[in-house]
């Protein structure tokens, strides 16, 4: 994952390929912050799209934040099922093609996920801080 001056890139690799990518970045409202999340066409391996919304989650700029304003692709029901479970009051809207999604973010305590679903994979990101899970 790389960062700039606005905000995070947060990449989700599987096999030395990227397959899901997020931009992140604080709105000037206090408290809010926007992320893209975009998809590779075609097949993925179960659990690509909920991978990028843990990092997505996970991130310092996120956890630090009480709204979440999020686009992704439309149909996309694994990113927006795990949105659902680790987010308050998650309310969505067709825009086009994307999904435009509010969610009310659960305090640092709360939202960290359980499970074994954190664990980085081979070729999988693993945490945000890695790229590839390398």
């Amino acid at each position: 994952m790389a960062a700039d001056q606005h905000g995070r890139h947060v990449e989700v690799a599987q096999d030395g390929e990227v397959v899901a990518l997020a931009d992140v970045e604080p709105r000037d409202d206090q408290g809010v912050v926007r992320a893209a999340l975009h998809v590779e066409a075609g097949h993925l391996p179960t659990g690509t799209r909920t991978r990028l919304v843990d990092a997505v989650l996970d991130l310092p700029e996120t956890r630090e934040s009480n709204r979440l304003e999020a686009t992704l692709p439309l149909g996309d029901a694994e990113s927006l099922d795990r949105l659902r479970e680790r987010c308050d009051e998650v309310q969505t809207r067709p825009a086009g093609a994307s999904c435009l999604v509010d969610a009310a973010l659960p305090t640092a305590a709360a939202a960290a996920p359980e499970g074994p679903g954190r664990l980085s994979e081979p070729g999988g990101a693993g945490h945000p801080g890695e790229a590839g899970g390398q």
